[in-house]
């Protein structure tokens, strides 16, 4: 499966945003994320953009499938906001054939951020070209 390795420019970047999303502070539906590390049982944390569509939230992991996808996976729930005062979430792997109506408002808002990493796709891409590529992009509803 799928997974863009951030090179050294880009995990400075997330780093500095990861530590402004753990004090409250959002740039365009950016969030802290919290999950449990599936080897090590520790807390791992990293920035995401959290997805709205119809009132219902999501996950997507453009790069991939990362660390924080596999952790996620694995922990059946995250923790999303400041550290110490974020909300506890159950979360759902959307299927496959789901995906291509929750890529396309993703790239809308947030293609800017993803260009290059989001398994070649753009706001522009085709309904098939969503469909092929939506296997390699993890996808979680927050339930609960």
């Amino acid at each position: 499966m799928r997974h863009d390795v951030p090179g050294l420019g880009a995990r400075l970047f997330n780093t500095a945003f990861r530590r402004l999303a753990e004090l409250g502070v959002s740039f365009q539906g950016s969030t802290a994320l919290h999950v449990r590390g599936r080897t090590t049982g520790e807390i791992r944390s990293v920035v995401v953009n959290l997805l709205t569509v119809d009132g219902r939230r999501y996950l997507v992991s453009p790069r991939g499938n990362t660390q924080w996808s596999r952790n996620v996976r694995a922990a059946g729930e995250v923790e999303l906001g400041p550290r110490g005062r974020g909300r506890t979430w159950r979360v759902a792997e959307i299927a496959d054939d789901a995906k291509p109506a929750l890529l396309r408002p993703y790239l809308e808002r947030w293609y800017y951020q993803t260009k290059g990493h989001i398994g070649g796709l753009t706001p522009a891409s085709t309904d098939d070209q969503l469909r092929a590529t939506a296997p390699s992009i993890p996808v979680f509803e927050l339930v609960g």
